[in-house]
């Protein structure tokens, strides 16, 4: 049988619900029950948490709950330990950078969710930081492996679309403001003092998606709102809302195409998911959601007439095909610990590195600073 060796992972801020849940359950636990991740040469690697926070009894619980058998409250001591290779920061933002640069000065490899930092200059400054030190480094890049956004990327390869004309997006949901019915989403995001924003929390997503997905993005329009001027807060009190819940946004991408996308915390979903993605071209289109796809070549695209005197009598739903999965999707996030895990351990392929990060955090400076002056924002290199 194959040697199975332990790698130790510093991980961050996981008592939170994306934290826990999607990074601690259901990526670095789960490749841990599946019995390690197999390399090339053949040998298992089991990841080994620590899991590091500030309240002793919640992470311990945590541990307990989860069969984790490390925990610690002082960071510092994890960093010292060379047993830990891997530092993952999933807690505050406006931290990360401080924190980052801490892991990467104890020789640590880091990744982290996203934003990077709340600034483009921190972003910048981090990103170049942990290439000057040689350590591996990445930022998750989650939505990239959903089964939608896979096939839509498959059909793209393919050159399903012929030429890309545009780009369609539609994201959000209604976020109830506590008064009839809880929020379901924490009131930090919608108050800018704290670090909330749709364009801060969403814009960073758009770019890497539609980067890779169909085409680097140029430049960005874009018009913020804050629509629900007042919430209620987890103790029931009223705050006032001083963070943008709803963007609209359209970008400019290489080879003159023209991508919306609207964001909202405001809307009530009619359409097949949540977040949908659009693109049509001049071969044909397709849309995608988190795990359907469907697509329509230009070949079987029906022919509407425009009837204002009577009700629309066909079902333009019917009229797509169903992409096929062709393969087993795992989650998303564990898709991409594994590939991490690689690139620490064998250097395997990894385009995700804090570069990637600031790119996410430019645009959305960008959006901001479009909503303000009302104008066209183009990126510039940002020299990494």
């Amino acid at each position: 049988m194959a040697d199975t060796n332990r790698i130790g992972i510093i991980m961050h801020g996981v008592t939170g619900r994306m934290g826990m849940n999607q990074h601690l359950i259901r990526s670095v636990l789960a490749i841990r029950d599946q019995g390690g991740l197999r390399l090339s040469d053949g040998s298992l690697v089991m990841p080994d948490p620590i899991i590091v926070g500030r309240n002793a009894a919640k992470i311990e619980e945590l541990a307990k709950r989860h069969g984790v058998e490390r925990v610690t409250t002082d960071l510092d001591a994890a960093l010292a330990d060379p047993y830990n290779v891997i530092f993952f920061d999933a807690a505050s933002t406006k931290l990360r950078p401080t924190l980052l640069k801490k892991a990467i000065d104890a020789g640590k490899h880091v990744y982290s969710e996203k934003p990077v930092s709340e600034g483009l200059e921190e972003a910048v400054e981090i990103a170049r930081y942990a290439k000057e030190k040689g350590v591996k480094n990445g930022i998750v890049h989650d939505k990239l492996d959903l089964p939608g956004l896979v096939k839509l990327k498959r059909l793209r390869d393919n050159g399903f679309f012929g030429k890309i004309l545009s780009v369609k997006g539609e994201f959000g949901y209604w976020v109830f403001t506590g008064e009839d019915q809880p929020a379901q989403r924490p009131s930090w995001n919608y108050r800018a003092e704290d670090g909330g924003g749709m364009v801060s929390d969403m814009l960073c997503h758009w770019r890497y998606v539609l980067d890779n997905v169909v085409a680097p993005v140029k430049s960005v329009s874009c018009t913020t709102a804050t629509h629900i001027p007042a919430r209620i807060d987890e103790q029931g009190r009223e705050y006032k809302a001083t963070a943008d819940d709803a963007a609209y946004a359209t970008f400019m991408l290489e080879g003159d195409i023209v991508a919306h996308i609207n964001s909202s915390w405001c809307t009530r979903v009619r359409r097949d998911d949540l977040v949908t993605f659009q693109i049509d071209g001049t071969h044909g289109s397709a849309v995608a959601g988190l795990h359907k796809c469907y697509s329509q070549h230009r070949a079987n695209t029906p022919k509407p007439v425009w009837n204002p005197d009577e009700p629309q009598k066909m079902n333009f739903f019917e009229d797509w095909q169903d992409v096929p999965d062709n393969t087993v999707f795992d989650n998303g996030f564990k898709v991409q610990w594994e590939q991490f895990l690689r690139h620490v351990l064998e250097d395997g392929p990894w385009a995700y590195t804090l570069t990637e990060g600031a790119k996410g955090v430019q645009l959305a400076e960008a959006g901001y600073k479009s909503a303000r002056e009302r104008r066209w924002v183009d990126l510039e290199d940002l020299g990494i």
